[in-house]
């Protein structure tokens, strides 16, 4: 009997999967992937296989069926830029996040992954506020040189999901409510939010604060020198 949603979260070395019933998570777990293994796929989204199939068999250990499931969610990668919210899983958003049409990262799995087990048990698949949501406010857009406009890409499904809970504990509306909230992670994204809206956010592959996986802000110029040094290619600059 069906009654369950499958939800699917990948990152840059496990994937985090529950099942819920309602609002209810009744079952989770991190499946986490060895960096050697990881390192046999040319680009990030040859590792759905791989991830699909630990899916499949983490749910045949805890006995839940295909026939089980309602939906199948995964978290939304590097898309074109759109609204939050959420939204079905397409072809053509498919084809989007197999050629990285805005970057190559592990979050491009989820809608893939997704998609894959949802035709698996003929049920519909899910991303929710995609790495791409854009509800920027115009004057987000400047980066003050012209040539380069700043673009919407960071940790929105945290953010808002962050927000949304905020929101039911001060028991008041989550479009009502003005929020700065940090997302703190292998990137750091921090993020302004009005009135439900992300007016504002740093790309969290390309500035923001140091992390554990990103050098953050660092010095204009002598980056500058760096990339004009012939001493590193522009993969080794920027790998992502």
């Amino acid at each position: 009997m069906r009654g369950y949603v499958l939800a699917i979260n990948p990152g840059s070395t496990s994937t985090k999967v529950a099942i819920f019933k309602g609002e209810e998570n009744i079952l989770q777990k991190n499946l986490t992937h060895a960096t050697e293994q990881l390192k046999e796929f040319e680009k990030i989204t040859d590792q759905y296989e791989l991830r699909k199939d630990m899916i499949l068999f983490w749910m045949n250990e805890n006995d839940i069926k295909l026939s089980d499931l309602n939906a199948v969610v995964g978290r939304g990668g590097l898309l074109r830029p759109m609204p939050g919210g959420t939204y079905e899983v397409s072809d053509d958003m498919i084809k989007d996040l197999r050629i990285g049409i805005q970057g190559e990262h592990a979050s491009n799995l989820g809608g893939i992954i997704a998609k894959e087990i949802a035709e698996l048990c003929g049920v519909k698949s899910y991303i929710v506020d995609s790495v791409a949501v854009d509800e920027f406010e115009e004057v987000a857009r400047i980066s003050g040189i012209p040539d380069i406009v700043r673009k919407a890409l960071g940790h929105s499904l945290n953010i808002k999901a962050v927000a949304h809970r905020a929101s039911i504990k001060l028991n008041k509306k989550f479009g009502d409510l003005n929020f700065v909230i940090a997302h703190l992670g292998g990137g750091i994204t921090i993020a302004p939010v009005k009135k439900g809206k992300l007016i504002d956010y740093n790309n969290a592959n390309e500035m923001g604060p140091f992390s554990p996986e990103r050098a953050g802000g660092v010095p204009s110029g002598a980056l500058a020198k760096i990339c004009f040094s012939k001493k590193y290619s522009l993969k080794e600059i920027r790998p992502c």
